[in-house]
């Protein structure tokens, strides 16, 4: 078993997911609301088509789910982030860079006692993020 953590976006999905993608070197899986079958689209009256339904994007060993709320009725992420470990400190770096872009940086990267690097940040997609280097500092 493994969790898997799914994230709803207020209508960004497909970039945010694809932006994820791209950083991760990975491409995402997206199926919108115009793919469901039609007995099932008819349950989601004013869902619009190109919102994403679902979509699943694989980040190393794990994954990451995700989909629009066509209703708008998700509130922001409180009390989570999204937590990578990356294997070394230039890794880090460069995802702390790429995520930070247009982020609120909640606490900026900076070595701690359990890690050489470890911050938080909300991207600019809404997604809490806590990013640290998976080794222990010398």
């Amino acid at each position: 078993m493994q969790p898997i953590a799914y994230l709803f976006f207020k209508g960004q999905c497909r970039a945010a997911m694809t932006y994820y993608g791209e950083l991760f070197g990975s491409t995402p899986e997206i199926m919108t609301f115009s793919d469901m079958p039609d007995a099932d689209r008819a349950k989601m009256p004013g869902a619009p088509d190109d919102a994403v339904m679902h979509c699943a994007l694989a980040i190393d060993e794990g994954w990451i789910y995700g989909a629009d709320d066509p209703f708008d009725e998700m509130r922001a992420m409180d009390g989570s982030y999204v937590t990578l470990a990356l294997p070394d400190e230039a890794e880090t770096q460069r995802v702390w860079a790429a995520l930070a872009d247009g982020a609120d940086v909640r606490m900026p990267l900076t070595p701690m006692f359990w890690t050489p690097l470890f911050g938080l940040l909300t991207d600019k997609f809404g997604i809490r993020w806590m990013i640290m280097t998976d080794v222990a500092p010398e």
